[in-house]
């Protein structure tokens, strides 16, 4: 599991910002730095680039990626607490199945072989990466963590009855744009999973821009709601989460095409099935089967499923059929320590009792 993502004031220690930074610039494994682009950057953000050590130290990164850190190091943090966000949503998503987003400790490659394959687990991986990249330089911005940017001032549209605009609209499209300079940057190869990688990140910073809504605060005596000013707000990432798991499960089958442009060979992708309804701009896309994740496998990267917990009355993914592949459960008993019998005490404190409870603990065999 990884460590808690930081929340409050960003953190400006060296050697926590690195470590982040590793786990950043891991999500991709690194590829030929082929056809790479230059950065275009401002003269007026020239001054941000005052740690390149900090940048410089961090392994696998390309040299876009690398400019980009130097040039906008007052974001990065934020960056960086962004793809720790999408993978603790990864972990919750598939708690309750047979790859369960398992990170690996002291490896550039956190996931392990697994985004190794063009599969609906890199889909997700990369959507829900790009996403959580996204909402947290959006959210830095809006709280006013970084001098480069803030809120959002375009309201989008005039405001509506009994209504009027305030407070600090959350500019998403500075987010999407991050997103898009850094975790895109490695994804600039005329081969088929970069343009799967491509699609991927940008559904799912499209999802952020779907799901933003109107959220308005009332002022007056006694909050009677003389006065209601409103502003777009960003979701709780949860339900990001939830939304791309849905097109995880719903993710388009692709095969892999090649033809030659002036620059040589260029690989493609197309639906698989012509009777299915062609992927939009908020699907996602793979190409590559699946394995079952049911037995330990080092080249698949698949950890199996020995000693999961399962739930022995599901009949779904999680449940003990399912989740063991068959090899039956072990079930034992785990006594847990819990607040009972809580008195609500005027005024104002609650009081509780602490109970034994035991309960049936069911795992894979």
């Amino acid at each position: 599991m990884i460590h808690h993502y930081w929340r409050g004031p960003r953190v400006q220690d060296g050697s926590q910002l690195q470590d982040a930074m590793v786990l950043l610039g891991s999500v991709n494994p690194p590829g030929p730095p082929r056809y790479q682009k230059s950065l275009a950057v401002g003269q007026q953000y020239s001054s941000l680039g005052t740690q390149p050590i900090l940048c410089g130290s961090i392994p696998g990164l390309v040299p876009k990626q690398l400019r980009f850190c130097r040039n906008y190091v007052e974001i990065m943090p934020s960056v960086a607490e962004g793809v720790k966000i999408g993978i603790q949503e990864c972990q919750h998503q598939f708690r309750g199945r047979r790859w369960n987003c398992t990170t690996i400790n002291n490896s550039l490659a956190i996931f392990g072989p697994v985004l190794d394959k063009a599969t609906r687990e890199s889909a997700f991986v990369h959507a829900i990466a790009s996403a959580g990249v996204a909402f947290a330089v959006t959210r830095s911005c809006a709280e006013g963590s970084a001098t480069i940017c803030g809120c959002d001032a375009r309201h989008k549209g005039p405001p509506g009855e009994g209504w009027k605009w305030g407070g600090c609209s959350e500019d998403v499209e500075f987010g999407s744009m991050v997103s898009r300079e850094f975790a895109d940057a490695r994804e600039n190869r005329p081969d088929a999973r970069s343009a799967m990688n491509r699609q991927n990140n940008e559904a799912g910073r499209t999802s952020l821009n779907d799901n933003m809504f109107l959220k308005c605060k009332c002022h007056g005596l006694s909050g009677s709601c003389e006065v209601k000013t409103c502003w777009w707000s960003q979701p709780d990432f949860r339900v990001i989460g939830d939304y791309m798991k849905d097109k995880y499960d719903s993710a388009s089958e692709m095969v892999v095409e090649k033809h030659q442009e002036f620059r040589g060979w260029v690989e493609t992708l197309r639906p698989k099935y012509n009777y299915f309804k062609p992927p939009t701009d908020t699907d996602l896309v793979y190409y590559e089967t699946s394995p079952n994740f049911c037995d330990p496998n080092p080249e698949t990267g698949s950890f199996g499923t020995r000693d999961r917990s399962c739930n022995l009355t599901s009949h779904g993914i999680d449940g003990c059929d399912l989740l063991c592949c068959g090899r039956g459960h072990n079930t034992r008993t785990e006594q847990r320590k819990e607040k009972c019998n809580c008195i609500f005490h005027w005024c104002c404190y609650v009081s509780c009792q602490e109970c034994t409870r035991v309960y049936d603990v069911h795992t894979c065999k």
